[in-house]
């Protein structure tokens, strides 16, 4: 290992940032060569430290105060990414290889490390819901509304809406262009969710229409409202994405745990249920409905509808949201 000899002070002398110590320590670790590998491990390094200040993350920015308890917490945060859908296994068990291949060259030492990234996500996928998603009660979601902006946080308001009427995920209702989604919404009668979207899926090869319907114009026309003045999206145009989730949307997560709503997530399963009953007349399987019973062809393009319209392009993973095929 190529030792830097400077282990004191922040990020173990690597700098300020998290972002900026682990690749630089990759770089030392490799002595400047194998190009292509550095490239790997630092960008699924990025996807750890975005991890690290996300909602669901601890917040660090240095790796002196990553411990081995972090590193389960991000096993955990992968394997539910798996079971939503969201990652393959094989993605996640590289992600915490590089993390655990980075640390060491940040450390020095093998002293904090996931033994067995396999064996910490397990092997076999398990991605059906069995537990029904909250916020599918339109009383409760009212009352979040409302005391999210009583506590003046009508910028989460707006993303639970967007959430909840469209299936955005967090980082759709953050960056969506307001005013093309509400043109769209006027004069298309539907709405084609494009900014901030996973792995490139966007434009014209990856459309993901939804239909504009009242309540998904309601949920624009409150995000309007809450946009901050020049912008077109819910940040602010001074503001970073990052800052946004650490100083705003993280402290009203807690809102929304004392209101009975477990997370943003919940809320685009929510959405995939009423979607389903809309879709084949049947309350969807983790609500109690039998549905691929009773027509197994329309259970079918239900979920290809619902995979398209929650940006999966993957039927399999509708199983995440609405529940299984029992």
């Amino acid at each position: 290992m190529a030792l830097v000899g400077r282990r004191e002070g922040r990020n173990f002398g690597y700098g300020r940032q998290l972002s900026y110590a682990g690749p630089q320590a990759l770089k030392d670790l490799f002595a400047g060569g194998h190009f292509a590998t550095v490239k790997a491990h630092s960008d699924r390094w990025q996807a750890f430290v975005r991890w690290c200040r996300s909602e669901d993350g601890p917040g660090y920015n240095d790796a002196r105060q990553i411990d081995r308890l972090t590193l389960q917490d991000y096993a955990a945060y992968l394997r539910q990414q798996i079971q939503q859908g969201e990652l393959s296994i094989a993605t996640a068990q590289n992600r915490l290889s590089s993390v655990n291949r980075t640390i060491a060259a940040l450390r020095g030492d093998q002293d904090v490390r996931i033994a067995s990234p396999s064996q910490a996500l397990g092997l076999r996928r398990s991605s059906v819901r069995t537990r029904a998603p909250d916020g599918q009660d339109r009383q409760q979601l009212r009352r979040v509304l409302e005391v999210l902006g009583k506590q003046q946080h009508e910028r989460v308001a707006a993303i639970v809406l967007l959430a909840r009427e469209t299936g955005m995920r967090l980082r759709e209702a953050i960056l969506a262009d307001l005013p093309r989604l509400h043109r769209e919404a006027e004069h298309l009668g539907r709405i084609n969710i494009q900014d901030g979207t996973k792995g490139g899926r966007s434009g014209a090869s990856a459309p993901r229409w939804v239909v504009a319907n009242e309540e998904v114009k309601a949920a624009l026309q409150l995000a309007h409202h809450a946009s901050p003045p020049g912008s077109r999206y819910l940040l602010a145009r001074d503001e970073s994405y990052a800052a946004f989730l650490q100083q705003t949307v993280l402290p009203a997560r807690e809102i929304l745990h004392e209101q009975g709503l477990k997370g943003f997530h919940e809320l685009r399963a929510a959405y995939a249920c009423e979607r389903y009953e809309q879709l084949t007349g049947h309350v969807a399987p983790v609500n109690g409905g039998h549905g691929y019973r009773i027509d197994r062809g329309l259970d079918q393009r239900a979920r290809q509808q619902i995979s398209l319209e929650l940006g999966h392009y993957r039927v399999d993973v509708v199983s995440a949201y609405i529940g299984g095929r029992e």
